[in-house]
């Protein structure tokens, strides 16, 4: 049989989650382990979307890793470009390149239960791990719905996520498919250029004003002088959010005030009063992610941009038709429709102690042991798992809790010796998801009256943490191995004398 490389942990991807879990791993003396990365570098999905206008909804300072403070951020909140070069910049300083492995997609993992350990096929080759930390990330693969007549379009069709630098937009006429948050960057950056802009919109989002600044010269000094001061900064942010949540988690109904502000903010831009109703939702601000652009409103007021106010339903070769029976040309469709996040791709390739794939033992949704593990898949663990997602702070506050538990786990392992495994319980996998979704009934996610990408396919809000950010840390902070059931390997058996010369007779 062939001896396959094993490396004590195996991260797969290496954007915030990965090289976080890669840091981590290197911090609690862990160096035997790999970063398996699809793709040609670092960086996910600040990687992957380079699409204009593209930046962060999240203070820069709160929006980075708190063992790895930047003083130099440019802006309040950072361009693409800036975040990717961070990461680039992590890789560097904490002296991850030699575990990185690119163009090494994982294909399947399969649990070996004899010898407790992970077969980890790649495009790449293939290994054998103790304990796989899936850090694929919940916006790495772009969704795109099926449009009738699609494929009798004749011009050019991407995805946001995708996007083909190599195809000039000036002068043509756009198509844009979905109001998200990345629809309400590349609207504004593109709408100058392009000779008609249509928009496709099924449910407009809330938009509010975006406190977007550039960081003084001074400031940066400042920062880089007394490194207290950035940790000072990243603080206020993080407390502000704190507060603000409560409001998204316990009292939906104090949001009103918010939606009085975002009005103002429609009404100061959009002058003709039917273009303002289109883009006036109907729904509790907060009930989908709130979106922040100064830019966003005054370009659709632009003479070269029609809003139509209904998704698109079918592609007749060069003419659009929305579901609403109106129709428009377009030369170009880019795609703004999000990703798989309630069906995490990866769970296809997963295979765990009972043969099943991950994907099959969520086939009613997606549920974890405290956003991490999964019952019957032994030391598996995800960052960025269901329900931890957050409607209004910064994810990297979620990440650092996984990887206190990340670590905690690893140190459970060696306290209990020799080859063992950890497989969280069914109960406690059931109690801890009762217990969330409970929660989730009086957030404004369950109760503001809207559809949103939280949701998976039969409506639970599998994406979301109903809480602060500080109980998630403290629900994370230690494993309780009441919560798991500790699997060692069998042992070989041993005969008698006597079964042995019968054996052989």
């Amino acid at each position: 049989m062939t001896e396959h490389e094993h490396v004590r942990v195996a991260v797969v991807g290496s954007g915030f989650g990965g090289l976080g879990a890669a840091v981590r791993l290197r911090r609690e003396g862990v160096t035997d382990f790999v970063v398996l990365e699809r793709a040609g570098g670092v960086g996910g999905t600040w990687r992957d979307n380079s699409y204009p206008g593209c930046a962060c909804d999240v203070p820069s300072h709160l929006y980075s890793f708190s063992f790895a403070p930047n003083p130099d951020w440019p802006r309040t909140f950072s361009g693409q470009e800036h975040i990717r070069a961070y990461l680039e910049h992590v890789a560097d300083v904490f002296g991850l390149r030699p575990h990185l492995r690119f163009d090494s997609e994982v294909k399947k993992m399969t649990w070996d239960a004899a010898k407790l350990h992970w077969l980890v096929e790649t495009s790449s080759g293939t290994l054998t791990a103790d304990l796989v930390v899936s850090a694929t990330g919940p916006l790495s693969d772009p969704r795109l719905p099926d449009i009738p007549g699609l494929d009798t379009f004749p011009g050019k069709v991407f995805h946001s996520a995708r996007w083909d630098h190599d195809h000039d937009l000036r002068g043509k006429r756009v198509a844009m498919i979905g109001t998200g948050a990345s629809a309400i960057q590349i609207v504004p950056s593109i709408q100058p250029e392009v000779e008609r802009l249509t928009l496709f919109q099924r449910t407009p989002p809330w938009v509010m004003p975006r406190v977007d600044r550039a960081i003084s010269g001074p400031e940066r000094l400042l920062h880089r002088t007394l490194p207290f001061t950035t940790q000072l900064r990243r603080g206020l942010l993080w407390g502000i959010r704190e507060l603000q949540v409560q409001a998204f988690t316990k009292r939906p109904g104090e949001l009103g005030l918010v939606e009085k502000l975002a009005k103002r903010n429609i009404a100061r831009a959009i002058k003709d009063p039917a273009l303002r109703v289109r883009l006036t939702p109907d729904y509790r601000i907060g009930c989908k992610r709130i979106l922040l652009s100064n830019t966003y409103y005054p370009a659709l007021a632009q003479p070269n941009v029609d809003v139509v106010a209904s998704g698109l339903s079918e592609v007749r070769g060069s003419t659009l038709v929305a579901a609403d029976g109106s129709e428009a040309e377009a030369d170009v469709i880019v795609f703004g429709t999000g990703f798989h996040v309630t069906d995490m791709p990866i769970a296809e390739r997963v295979v765990g102690a009972d043969g099943r794939t991950l994907a099959e033992s969520w086939k009613d949704g997606m549920q974890s042991l405290r956003g991490a593990t999964a019952a019957g898949f032994p030391n598996w663990m995800s960052i960025i798992g269901p329900n931890t997602g957050l409607g209004n702070s910064s994810m990297i506050l979620m990440i650092e809790s996984q990887l206190n538990y990340l670590a905690d786990y690893l140190r459970q392992l060696d306290v209990l010796g020799g080859r063992a495994a950890l497989d969280a319980r069914p109960s406690a996998v059931g109690a801890w998801n009762r217990r969330v979704q409970e929660r989730m009934k009086r957030t404004v996610w369950s109760t503001g009256g809207c559809t949103s990408w939280y949701l998976d396919a039969s409506g639970r809000n599998t994406t979301i943490w109903p809480g602060t950010t500080t109980e998630f840390r403290g629900a994370t902070r230690r494993v309780d191995l009441s919560e798991y059931q500790v699997l060692r390997a069998p042992k070989p058996a041993t005969h008698t004398p006597l079964e042995k010369a019968e054996a052989e007779a």
